[in-house]
């Protein structure tokens, strides 16, 4: 489930395992526990509108419309399933969310002006009292 009202069916996800690297003692080279979850979105059964939205949103992450997030945390299998379920949902509920708002650009304060001229001036009066005395 990614939305209340999106959902990714089960026919649609792909799954794949294969052994994760890093330390693990001798179960590290028997154990399938890495996964791999993929998602073809072009061929998915969700809405036309949200899978327009999920192609612009992902497109640098997609290759040829696929999505795949790896998990290889656990050593536990169902543990590395359910986290790569949640990272997809999580990263598909992202790219569903609106837009953020436009930043309206706004200019500094009277006060912030104020301090950065006094902040200035402190500073120029410091360098004065390194110069060589005016001769006279």
């Amino acid at each position: 489930m990614v939305a209340r009202d999106v959902v990714v069916p089960a026919v649609d996800l792909h799954w794949r395992f294969s052994r994760a690297g890093g330390p693990g003692g001798q179960g590290v080279n028997t154990t399938d526990s890495r996964v791999e979850l993929s998602v073809d979105l072009r061929r998915a059964a969700l809405p036309e509108h949200v899978r327009a939205r999920l192609l612009e949103r992902l497109d640098g992450r997609l290759h040829d419309g696929v999505i795949t997030v790896v998990a290889a945390d656990d050593r536990s299998q169902r543990r590395n399933r359910r986290a790569a379920r949640e990272r997809l949902s999580v990263l598909l509920r992202d790219a569903l969310a609106p837009d953020p708002p436009a930043r309206r650009a706004t200019g500094p304060s009277r006060g912030a002006r104020r301090r950065r001229l006094e902040a200035k001036r402190r500073q120029g009066a410091v360098k004065a009292l390194r110069r060589r005395p005016a001769a006279e």
